[in-house]
């Protein structure tokens, strides 16, 4: 008799569905997603950070995990793809108009561009806080995300905190971040070689009473050699360069409408942009030297229960992403994504007069 062998789950708009419901046993999604260096074995450069270079922890058995790119980092590259033709019908076009330059251009910059979102000065700079106050008035006093997810939801995708209002914070609905396993780091040295030796030695004299005179080193303007010894020169991964995200159910689940329809449509349309920004392939060059691909062609998904076994969801990359594509724009529709794009002009006044409220509360303290 043949082994029967068991059937993963099929993807589709019935199983998002009881994702969002109050009563679904599943509480997480993660994603896991081998990468690669572009050179194969190659080095790769994870951030540098102050005062500790890179971030490299060492486990107990004396296994060293490098964090390659943080979860900050991850929600920074993962929220512009809503700039992009394919993806920014599914949010609210939002604008800020910046005063212009010397030249007298002016700049703008999209809500999805701020680094604290709903919540950055930026927004509470122009006539647009009035309806960020509101909306996150709402949320704190009656769990209603609605108006919030109608002017911004990535707010609520990939969290916000309103530290110059209500003081409400939310949780990212999606994190992601990159890792290395059983790294090696390494060192690198270099040689800035400048033009001084081919100075007379009347302009060298110069340069340095100059230098001397306005307390400054040649090397800041780089008529002095400067040797660079010791600094991070990378790492190599003997261990495996993985990416991994994870979808707060919970967190989606405790978000309300108005009523239970309301409900139903706003966590709809917020898992909607949670799975698209998960599964978009992100380009993944992170920064000079360290340009990754995704190793794999199919993306291992599992929906994490309360208790017990996972549902394992293996989904070639494209294929997912379209039926997830379908859902997203289908939930954006039904919960009625504002089209008319919106302009709000930067308010100096405004912005003084928040830093007015800091110097009060610095006073009361």
């Amino acid at each position: 008799m043949p082994l029967r062998r068991n059937r993963m789950p099929k993807l589709n708009e019935e199983t998002m569905n009881q994702w969002i419901e109050a009563d679904s046993d599943i509480v997480a999604l993660t994603l896991y997603q081998r990468l690669a260096p572009v050179e194969e074995s190659g080095v790769i450069f994870p951030p540098t950070y102050a005062d500790i270079g890179y971030c490299v922890d060492e486990l107990a058995d004396g296994t060293r995990i490098a964090q390659v790119d943080s979860v900050g980092s991850q929600a920074n590259r993962m929220e512009p793809l809503f700039l992009s033709p394919e993806y920014q019908e599914l949010v609210p076009r939002v604008r800020f108009e910046l005063g212009g330059d010397e030249s007298g251009e002016v700049r703008h910059v999209s809500l999805l561009e701020l680094a604290h979102r709903a919540g950055d000065a930026v927004v509470r700079s122009t006539e647009m806080a009035g309806k960020v106050d509101e909306a996150f008035r709402r949320l704190a006093n009656d769990g209603d995300a609605t108006l919030l997810a109608k002017i911004a939801p990535t707010s609520l995708v990939f969290g916000a905190w309103d530290s110059r209002g209500t003081q409400v914070k939310r949780p990212r609905l999606v994190r992601a971040v990159i890792r290395a396993e059983d790294v090696q780091v390494l060192h690198t040295a270099a040689q800035y070689n400048s033009v001084w030796k081919l100075l007379n030695e009347a302009d060298r004299d110069a340069l340095k009473k100059e230098a001397k005179k306005k307390k400054v080193k040649l090397s800041v303007q780089g008529f002095a050699d400067a040797p660079s010894v010791g600094v991070p020169g990378g790492v190599i991964a003997n261990g495996s360069i993985y990416r991994q995200v994870t979808i707060n159910l919970i967190a989606l689940r405790s978000l309300h409408g108005a009523d239970e329809a309301a409900t139903r449509r706003l966590r709809r349309y917020l898992l909607g942009l949670t799975l698209v920004a998960a599964t978009a392939d992100l380009e993944l060059y992170l920064r000079e030297g360290c340009l990754l691909r995704y190793a794999e062609e199919e993306d291992k998904w599992q929906a994490v229960r309360r208790r017990g076994k996972a549902d394992d969801y293996l989904l070639a990359a494209e294929a997912g992403h379209k039926i997830i594509m379908e859902f997203a724009r289908k939930s954006a529709h039904e919960f009625g994504v504002d089209k008319e794009e919106r302009i709000y002009r930067f308010d100096i006044e405004k912005a003084k007069a928040l830093l007015a409220k800091k110097e009060d509360l610095t006073e009361e303290v």
